[in-house]
């Protein structure tokens, strides 16, 4: 078999596959003749033929798909600001890494949803409109959709991949890279910038995709706290109690494309600028 064939095989496997496992989707589906247990592949694709359309009276399917964008990058950027200084001051300091790691890591293990509770407890139904000040009006109706134990949650989601991550790759920098570049008269600033970063630079690309991901994966759990009445998890909790389970699945489908977006997105980032990391050994 020829390189050209193999290379034509290895784009349209993936096709394939997935043409296969929606033609099974739909053969059991009209076996089940049950839209509360499994929606036939049909139903499910007119809504996204209709994607303009009213979803059980909580707007379009765009819609809701970019507040939830917003509310994950809002929380995600803050992570970005929070852990990748962090990861890098405690990666690069051993003593700030023994002040702060004992207490950070007792925190790492607990997933996002289990702070609900208290999340709940601090901000209540508070939204960035309502400690900004807008006034009421359409304006205020947009920006409310944000609350704030929504993006503590993606923000905590975010955090912890980031952080870790940033703080795995600078801490495990050769020494003698760092140690070479100070006999040279180098500065910390060129130290982080020429040395530090580039050798780094592939676990913090990492985390920060991890990062997203876990980001996008507490959505649904954040979009399922009171107040909020939009967003690709609010439309899949309410569908459920509707039993509308091909928005369910709607909702699943776009949450899990997304999902896979970013990860090739960043996957494409690594590959055009640290390509180089396959070749070490």
């Amino acid at each position: 078999m020829n390189s050209k064939m193999k290379k034509i095989i290895r784009l349209i496997s993936p096709s394939v596959v997935l043409l296969l496992f929606i033609i099974f989707w739909e053969v059991v589906a009209r076996q089940v003749g049950n839209n509360a247990v499994l929606p036939k592949v049909t139903t499910v694709a007119a809504h996204f033929i209709n994607f303009n359309e009213e979803i059980i009276g909580i707007g379009t399917l765009p819609k809701n798909i970019i507040y939830s964008l917003v509310r994950v990058f809002i929380g995600y950027i803050l992570a970005i600001i929070v852990g990748l200084p962090l990861g890098i001051l405690m990666g690069y300091s051993q003593r700030v890494n023994r002040i702060l790691n004992l207490t950070i890591s007792v925190f790492r293990p607990v997933p996002a949803i289990a702070w609900r509770p208290l999340v709940l407890g601090w901000f209540g139904t508070m939204s960035i409109a309502t400690i900004s000040g807008v006034p009421y009006g359409p304006t205020y109706a947009i920006v409310d959709n944000f609350k704030l134990s929504m993006i503590f949650l993606i923000f905590l989601g975010a955090f912890f991949p980031i952080w870790g991550a940033t703080l795995f790759g600078v801490s495990n920098v050769r020494q003698v890279l760092i140690e070479s570049s100070q006999v040279l008269g180098a500065s910390n600033k060129d130290i982080f910038r020429y040395v530090l970063s580039p050798a780094a630079g592939p676990n913090i690309v990492n985390g920060l995709k991890n990062g997203l991901i876990a980001a996008w994966s507490c959505l649904v759990a954040a979009e399922m706290l009171p107040g909020s009445m939009s967003g690709l998890g609010y439309l899949i909790s309410h569908a459920y109690e509707l039993t509308r389970m091909d928005i369910v699945i709607v909702g699943i489908i776009c949450i899990g494309s997304i999902g896979a977006l970013f990860d090739m997105i960043f996957t494409k980032i690594s590959d055009k600028y640290f390509s180089w990391q396959k070749l070490v050994k």
